[in-house]
């Protein structure tokens, strides 16, 4: 960078700068190509797809979901109530025909404790399966 001296004829005035100072437009591009970086990936995970236009709203959930839970020692519980493990295909098979009439599957929230062996979950989720439901979301802590 250059840096204008007063001339001895200009008496105090500043001649016109002619030099361009790039370090903001080096600023810009860098922060450009960072996000073009981390953005360009995502954009080639999805499938292109071209949706349709619609003017309706948003489809509201009839049903409450329902909660399974496991916890540390393998006990199951259906929405805060224990089940016991002969027990829950029936109250599952129950759940399932009482969402029949719906419009929409049940929806059902397993919730495991991380210290389950995993035959266990796996267990459960073949019982839902075996009921009908499918709809299951597996709940998570996120970090």
């Amino acid at each position: 960078m250059g840096i204008n001296l007063p001339s001895a004829k200009g008496k105090g005035r500043r001649a016109p700068m002619a030099e361009i100072n790039v370090t903001p437009l080096v600023d810009v591009m860098l922060v450009l190509l960072i996000i073009f970086m981390v953005t360009a990936p995502l954009m080639t995970a999805g499938v292109p797809v071209n949706l349709p236009d619609s003017r309706a709203k948003a489809v509201e959930p009839t049903q409450q979901p329902v909660t399974l839970s496991m916890d540390a020692d393998g006990r199951t519980y259906i929405d805060d109530v224990e089940v016991s493990a002969d027990n829950l295909p029936g109250e599952l098979e129950k759940i399932a025909a009482a969402g029949a009439g719906a419009t929409e599957p049940r929806q059902v929230m397993l919730r495991a404790d991380r210290s389950l062996d995993y035959g266990r979950v796996n267990a459960v989720l073949g019982e839902l399966n075996r009921a009908g439901l499918n709809r299951v979301s597996l709940i998570s802590v996120a970090q």
